[in-house]
């Protein structure tokens, strides 16, 4: 008996580690992380709650001007989740069709799969900030929050 709680304490103990684990990893800030209002280097420390995880900033202007005007700094902050994994793509962002190999664009770092070359083609044709928009305007319908 002694042995059976042991054993399920340790077991409890390793899951939640493990879920520490992934939970830490989600929404890690790189050095590739921007602030969606500057443009600049986003650091932990000047964050806010956005689309079910945390957008990072530059400093502590940048979050007064995101809460502002969110629709203006949306489509970069969707982008950063992503990049920070703390949403993953589910399906093409512009068909909600599932994706399929080879179809990849890469946007600002991000790596975007589609459903079809026409998709694809829509998408890599556009300017930078066109691309952002584009797919990353609205994430609600093919991305998702990591680990569910």
């Amino acid at each position: 008996m002694k042995l059976r709680w042991i054993v399920t304490v340790l077991m409890v103990a390793v899951l939640a580690s493990v879920g520490v684990l992934i939970a830490a990893e989600a929404g890690k800030v790189t050095k590739d992380t921007k602030c969606p209002v500057s443009g600049k280097a986003a650091g932990a420390d000047h964050a806010v709650d956005f689309g079910g995880g945390k957008v990072y900033f530059c400093c502590d202007n940048c979050p007064k001007a995101f809460e502002k005007d969110k629709a203006k700094f949306t489509a970069k902050a969707n982008h950063q989740l992503v990049q920070t994994g703390q949403q993953v793509q589910a399906c093409c962002p512009l068909t909600q069709k599932p994706t399929k190999e080879g179809t990849e664009v890469e946007i600002d770092g991000v790596k975007v799969a589609f459903c079809c070359n026409n998709c694809k083609g829509t998408v890599a044709k556009l300017k930078a900030d066109e691309q952002l928009a584009k797919v990353f305007g609205d994430i609600s319908k093919c991305f998702k929050a990591a680990g569910k």
